[in-house]
């Protein structure tokens, strides 16, 4: 179970969508992969999931391929369930897998694709954005033999993906959703929470410079800051109302934490975020873009400004700001497939070809 995955409703999103289709999954190996470090791989493994299959036109020209890309610390498997697979998937839904050919790639570092973990530890290469955005692209372009896509979707770090695709490729899409994220460089409290998540762990004795045998106590303090962003106050507040309460919540969810996660995972996951910045390109953003927030998003807060700035330079480009309400969980909304399809919606219909 992933960080994202550890959020209640996400945890919702993940139970099996017993109306929607299951994925087929499978592995892309791409050979000596250069990193924008200087780093290289030799074999670069991008683990995926797919619903149906791609279909052409007359030309050649894949149209029905959707990309979808999650957040940090997620994968792929965060769309399979009954929240956002059961409420897109299916049989008439707005992407009906028998209609669209569905991506849902695990990024470098995460879910099945290759990590620190699977045995460079600190020896992995330091990834970065761009490295996933190009991993991403060779996936797609030469692992899946998608030439085109009709839409490109992504929720926290996968919606930081979405703006990042649309200036490096901006005749590849016909449609853009960016969930839960804003069109700049990480700052503020979003790159606070991550400094301290990041420092408790490069500077924990028991880190031994990512050598360690057994998980650091610093890997708590990386799972207290996801629980303390990830959801809103009156979610936190209604599970937990008194002291003896939020002390079990906290303990509870630090515990499941660290069964299932490691130590250089979250920290390279978390430091891959520092060379994002598309604010100085967006206005070569060419599909109809929609970004989609929620009110109560402690991430991406709406009292910055930053997407309602920001989003009169793209030019197809429309924010969406939803309000606080029984529906929401923060900045876990990305994920409540319910909350924001009817936009998903108003936006495959505007671009239909």
């Amino acid at each position: 179970m992933t960080a994202a995955a550890l959020l209640l409703p996400v945890l919702l999103c993940q139970a099996p969508a017993a109306d929607a289709p299951q994925p087929a999954q499978g592995d892309y190996v791409i050979r000596n992969f250069p990193f924008a470090s200087g780093e290289a791989l030799p074999d670069l493994r991008i683990h995926y999931r797919t619903y149906g299959q791609p279909r052409k036109d007359s030309q050649g020209v894949v149209r029905n391929a959707v990309l979808i890309m999650h957040g940090t610390g997620g994968s792929g498997a965060q769309f399979v369930g009954r929240g956002f697979a059961g409420e897109l998937f299916g049989a008439g839904q707005l992407l009906d897998a028998s209609r669209y050919f569905i991506i849902l790639p695990d990024d470098i570092g995460h879910g099945q694709s290759s990590k620190p973990s699977d045995g460079l530890r600190a020896k992995f290469p330091r990834y970065a954005y761009h490295d996933m955005i190009e991993a991403e692209h060779r996936l797609v372009t030469e692992g899946l033999g998608v030439n085109h896509l009709r839409l490109v979707m992504g929720t926290s770090m996968g919606g930081m993906h979405t703006w990042m695709w649309g200036e490096q490729y901006p005749d590849f899409m016909d449609a853009l959703m960016p969930l839960a994220s804003v069109p700049s460089q990480i700052a503020g409290r979003n790159r606070v929470w991550r400094r301290i998540a990041i420092d408790a762990i490069r500077h924990d004795p028991e880190w031994k410079g990512g050598d360690y045998t057994t998980e650091p106590q610093s890997l708590r303090t990386a799972a207290q800051m996801l629980w303390l962003v990830g959801s809103n106050p009156v979610i936190r507040y209604r599970r937990a109302p008194t002291l003896t309460e939020s002390d079990k919540e906290i303990d509870d969810y630090v515990a499941n934490y660290i069964r299932a996660n490691d130590a250089n995972d979250t920290l390279y996951a978390l430091e891959s975020s520092r060379d994002y910045d598309p604010a100085p390109a967006l206005e070569r953003i060419k599909a109809p873009l929609v970004a989609i927030n929620s009110a109560d998003d402690l991430v991406n807060p709406p009292e910055i400004g930053v997407l309602e700035r920001e989003i009169t330079r793209v030019p197809n480009g429309r924010a969406i700001m939803i309000p606080l309400s029984d529906r929401t969980a923060g900045h876990g909304t990305h994920t409540l497939a319910a909350v924001w399809k009817e936009y998903l919606g108003a936006l495959l219909a505007a671009t239909e070809r």
